[in-house]
């Protein structure tokens, strides 16, 4: 999708193949993070719900994570969509949305992560993603409003979410 030049224009695949439009989180803030099951990071996952539902219970429906898996970094993603799933949900009861396992950086990066590289690119202004579970925070706008690396612990993210949400 090289003609897409905001947040709402894309369709990456959800968990079972079909297409989950942006479009439809309009208004919303957004974080999307680049997940793996068998990393160091992966309790974040924990910390990830956390701040899920404890955002959505003071501000329900204005809020959504985005998980993306990915098996670009030391094939620490390696199972399938069904083994991810049900992972996410056994391990750590995760609630958001986890989509198709996608590639992040090289040319077969999902074009979602291209742009959002694009928009707020990292230290030294390197276009890559360094490692699983950096995270994006997108505004109800659909800019790009951050980006943390994989040390950013998820709960310290709440109070920019929070003003995000009271925009």
């Amino acid at each position: 999708m090289a003609s897409a030049t905001t947040f709402y224009d894309f369709k990456p695949l959800d968990k079972k193949g079909a297409e989950f439009p942006l479009a439809d989180l309009k208004g919303k803030v957004v974080l999307i993070v680049n997940t793996a099951s068998k990393c160091g990071f992966t309790p974040q996952y924990a910390g990830l719900e956390k701040l899920y539902k404890d955002v959505t219970a003071k501000h329900p429906d204005q809020f959504v994570i985005l998980g993306f898996p990915c098996n670009q970094f030391g094939a620490q993603e390696p199972g399938s969509d069904d083994d991810i799933q049900s992972f996410c949900q056994i391990n750590y009861g995760v609630t958001f949305p986890i989509m198709q396992k996608i590639d992040v950086n090289g040319d077969s990066a999902a074009p979602l992560f291209q742009w959002l590289k694009a928009e707020q690119p990292g230290i030294l202004g390197l276009k890559r993603i360094k490692w699983n579970f950096e995270k994006f925070l997108i505004g109800k706008d659909g800019t790009v409003k951050g980006r943390w690396a994989s040390l950013t612990k998820p709960e310290s993210l709440e109070a920019q979410i929070l003003e995000e949400i009271a925009k």
